[in-house]
């Protein structure tokens, strides 16, 4: 297993359920590692405060805002030097029936693309020298949404399958100092989407192969494999989600 002693991860949306649980697998690891935030600075705190180790901080950020994240950059720059991990996890969705076409205005897709991929996007982009100086690692969260064309709502569907696609197409264009994955849950027990909660995940579970529905801890395992363990894959989608796109 590769040790994460001496690395640096910074984790976009790492206040969220799925990046806490990110940041803590990764600390417990070794890594220094930085958490962004865009309006909860004291969650993003409190979370910092328990990880294991030294070195973590919290940062702010907008994904949705490229200059945001060109300052995160230089700031990680300024500060430690490097980046090792990069974990795009920041994104928002809302549950909208796939027939509901209408419910899609303009204004909701064009703010899904803005957070959900050109975000994701522009923060390699801002990070791609760091990245490349220390052979690092960027692991973006997808869905298997992309997989299926299934999810929240049609557009976010349609957002995961563009991801797993820069995906691959960044994992070729940034080879070989530069390694890229997709991470894909199916139903997390995190609360992204709004309204959906504990009694609708347990309607859920008996449809999955695995008989549950993921723990953010779950991702965050496929995502801390990606950094130790998975040193010879690139361009690759790793389904998280317990059977449910069989």
């Amino acid at each position: 297993m590769k040790n994460l002693q001496n690395s640096t991860a910074v984790i976009l949306g790492g206040s969220g359920g799925i990046g806490s649980a990110t940041a803590r697998a990764l600390a417990a690891a070794g890594a220094s590692v930085i958490v962004t935030y865009r309006g909860n600075e004291a969650a993003a705190r409190d979370l910092v405060g328990s990880l294991p180790g030294t070195g973590h901080d919290a940062l702010p950020a907008t994904v949705e805002d490229s200059a945001s994240l060109d300052a995160l950059a230089a700031r990680v720059r300024e500060t430690r030097g490097r980046c090792d991990i990069l974990v795009n996890s920041a994104g928002f969705t809302k549950a909208v029936p796939h027939g509901d076409l209408d419910a899609l205005d303009d204004d909701f897709l064009d703010r899904m693309w803005a957070v959900n991929w050109r975000g994701p996007f522009a923060a390699v982009r801002a990070f791609r020298s760091l990245l490349v100086e220390s052979q690092g690692l960027v692991v973006n969260v997808s869905s298997i949404g992309g997989l299926n064309g299934s999810g929240s709502n049609l557009a976010y569907a349609a957002l995961k399958a563009a991801t797993d696609s820069m995906t691959k197409s960044l994992a070729r264009a940034l080879a070989p100092a530069v390694r890229v994955l997709s991470v894909s849950p199916g139903v997390v027990e995190t609360g992204f989407v709004p309204g959906r909660g504990p009694e609708a995940n347990a309607k859920i579970a008996p449809t999955i192969p695995l008989k549950r529905v993921a723990l953010p801890e779950d991702v965050a395992d496929a995502i801390l494999a990606c950094a130790t363990l998975l040193t010879y894959s690139t361009g690759s989608v790793i389904l998280v989600d317990g059977g449910r796109a069989l």
